[in-house]
């Protein structure tokens, strides 16, 4: 997977939030090991990888946190 799927896009996550690394992180591990979600760190709520959103084929307009369909 590309790089820029890693990130998810500013308007999505903040990357002034105080929990970001903590994001990256889970998202980056969860990526890793094939996963299509991981908890969130701060909420405990289940989020969808890049990798999920990406053997979805499109976007939903949900404003999913790592949407790669986004462009700026």
């Amino acid at each position: 997977m590309s790089s820029p799927h890693l990130r998810p896009h500013p308007s999505r996550c903040d990357p002034a939030r105080s929990d970001y690394g903590e994001i990256l992180k889970a998202h980056e591990d969860a990526v890793a090991e094939g996963e299509s979600w991981y908890r969130d760190p701060s909420s405990g709520l289940l989020v969808l990888t890049a990798v999920a959103h990406i053997t979805r084929g499109a976007c939903c307009d949900s404003g999913c946190r790592h949407c790669p369909y986004l462009t700026d």
